[in-house]
């Protein structure tokens, strides 16, 4: 297929906070890169990301308690707008939590839909296979393509299901994040401190074990400050309970930041303590800016990313003792922090942009890939 005559369609939920959606506004820029034409479309009227192309804004036409008819009539927009502009392929990145809404997307919304791509973000089954992971097996061997973001994705979860033509395409990070830009926030300004950052979800984040574990590592007691930012609902809930701590007056919370990489870049290194994810951003935009990282060794995503002591540090078990351990571990050993800073922009070149952006040419320009 030549390039240029290529028509894309992303489908998401929004273009803000989470690492799909800049995930989704990422790609949109990569495929008008490549000579694509690009259409999204988002369900909710939220955009923190840029992207490229034409943009179809479902959210905008939310209005009062989103009854069943009203999601019917936008399956029946995203229906009409499909068949209208006649795409060659609908790339598409929303969760599929609900076995029989996806019955309704696979066999209306994209009815007559050639080239279907889901793109699979989390290794937790319910979020992507929903509670009928047998069933919903028959609707993605229906695609051309489901891209896994990492690996385990790939051979664990979905071979585990029968899912065939599933590739592993890893998410990209941008040389743009290298140059931040604004200003330090006045709160963090002369501080030491150590970051997190991310959905202020707590069942799928554990905020709380990253909070016990500064606790205990008592960082707190060498003027070392921990920052958690991020937006969501359990950040009142967090707040209180980073206030029952010793290390309390070293906690900050600071609010979603659509540009956090100057944040990112004057932080001591990063942590990543999510029980489940796909292939955690915050660990490529955290190496890019040749920031180390200190990560749970979870199922999916930070083995793919980090070398232990080259470019972060692995931590095996969920013990807040030893993620503690490793936490002063990463502030206090400077040859090995060195080291893994000096790593750690280098570490990750196979998932530059460009890399990337060559592996999804691959898959959209040639089908036998697949084979």
């Amino acid at each position: 297929m030549n390039g240029k005559a290529i028509k894309i369609c992303i489908v998401g939920i929004s273009l803000a906070r989470g690492g799909a959606e800049r995930l989704m506004a990422l790609q949109s820029r990569m495929f008008s890169g490549l000579g694509y034409k690009v259409h999204l479309i988002i369900l909710n009227d939220d955009i923190d990301y840029p992207y490229s192309g034409k943009l179809f804004n479902l959210g905008k036409c939310k209005t009062g308690k989103d009854y069943f008819y009203k999601r019917l009539w936008r399956l029946w927009r995203i229906k009409k707008y499909i068949k209208k502009q006649g795409f060659d392929f609908v790339i598409d990145h929303r969760p599929k939590d609900e076995y029989y809404k996806e019955l309704l997307y696979a066999n209306y919304a994209y009815k007559g839909v050639k080239k279907r791509i889901y793109v699979v973000h989390s290794a937790r089954k319910e979020t992507y296979l929903t509670n009928k992971p047998e069933k919903i097996s028959s609707i993605y061997n229906k695609n051309f393509a489901t891209v896994a973001v990492s690996k385990y994705i790939k051979d664990k979860l979905l071979a585990a299901y029968g899912i065939i033509n599933a590739i592993n395409i890893y998410n990209p990070y941008h040389n743009d994040w290298k140059k931040p830009v604004g200003k330090l926030p006045s709160i963090l300004e002369n501080k030491n401190y150590i970051l997190s950052y991310g959905r202020l979800v707590d069942k799928t984040k554990d905020f709380r074990f990253l909070i016990r574990s500064f606790e205990t590592s008592f960082l707190w007691k060498k003027n070392v400050y921990l920052v958690i930012m991020g937006k969501g609902p359990d950040t009142e809930m967090l707040t209180d309970y980073a206030n029952t701590t010793q290390g309390k007056s070293h906690i900050i919370f600071l609010p979603f930041q659509k540009e956090p990489f100057l944040i990112i870049k004057n932080s001591r290194y990063i942590t990543l303590t999510s029980r489940y994810e796909g292939f955690p951003m915050v660990l490529l935009e955290s190496l890019s800016l040749g920031v180390p990282v200190v990560a749970l060794d979870i199922n999916s995503g930070p083995s793919e990313i980090i070398q232990h002591r080259v470019n972060g540090l692995l931590v095996k078990n969920r013990d807040e003792n030893h993620f503690a351990a490793a936490m002063n571990l990463m502030f206090s050993d400077e040859p090995l922090y060195n080291n893994c800073k000096k790593n750690a922009e280098h570490s990750i070149e196979k998932f530059s942009f460009d890399s990337i952006s060559k592996e999804w040419k691959k898959l959209l320009e040639n089908p036998k890939l697949l084979k």
